[in-house]
């Protein structure tokens, strides 16, 4: 038997997977958590066996809160579920530990089928992402998209300067200096072979890691 706890800070989001949740058999309990610290902190006062993690919870960088959860618990199962494509964070979070990856216009029997893959054993991505990650490993000398190269880190500021973000905005968010802030921008723009915030913002439009 299985207790959930579900990582969204949009409590209608909560409310339905809660109902979803309530048809598996092997769902004992589940609980609410709205941020990435409260998150953590549930998790030190109960036990859990799944979280079921939205990547855009408000306050730490939703990759980061996966490295900690599985920092603390390796034996916790993560399954993120997240409004955002694949080609965006499916392939980082996997590499963080996540056990599984579904973006939230997924029909809920494919939650179902995703929550019974992982609490088996298993782990659940979509056959386009498993036949991506295959062609990965068997051709692990064959380059994939420049920002691929980059760290967690300075994927999250690429992707906040593509917003529309400053420099002064993002180190207030993420609570890190503008020298740091412009250290990452600076190393972004040096892997990506950009020279400005506009080309930039153009390549991440182009390459759909930003709505």
């Amino acid at each position: 038997m299985f207790r959930i706890l579900i990582a969204d800070d949009h409590a209608i989001v909560r409310q339905g997977l809660r109902q979803i949740l309530q048809g598996i058999p092997e769902v004992t309990a589940t609980g609410e958590c709205s941020s990435g610290e409260e998150t953590l902190k549930k998790l030190r006062l109960e036990k859990w066996d799944v979280v079921i993690l939205d990547i855009s919870l408000p306050g730490q960088n939703g990759l980061e809160v996966l490295k900690l959860l599985k920092h603390e618990h390796p034996e916790l199962l993560v399954l993120v579920l997240s409004m955002h494509s694949e080609d965006q964070f499916a392939v980082r979070t996997l590499k963080a530990g996540a056990a599984g990856y579904l973006t939230k216009d997924s029909a809920p029997d494919e939650l179902v089928k995703a929550i019974r893959k992982i609490i088996n054993g298993g782990h659940y991505v979509s056959p386009t992402l498993a036949e991506k990650l295959v062609s990965q490993q068997m051709h692990p000398e064959s380059e994939g998209a420049p920002h691929e190269i980059l760290s967690d880190r300075e994927f999250h500021v690429m992707r906040m300067i593509a917003t529309g973000k400053t420099v002064k905005e993002i180190g207030d968010e993420l609570k890190l200096s503008v020298k740091t802030i412009s250290t990452y921008r600076m190393r972004v723009l040096k892997k990506l072979s950009l020279r400005t915030d506009a080309q930039l913002i153009h390549y991440a439009i182009q390459n759909g890691l930003v709505e």
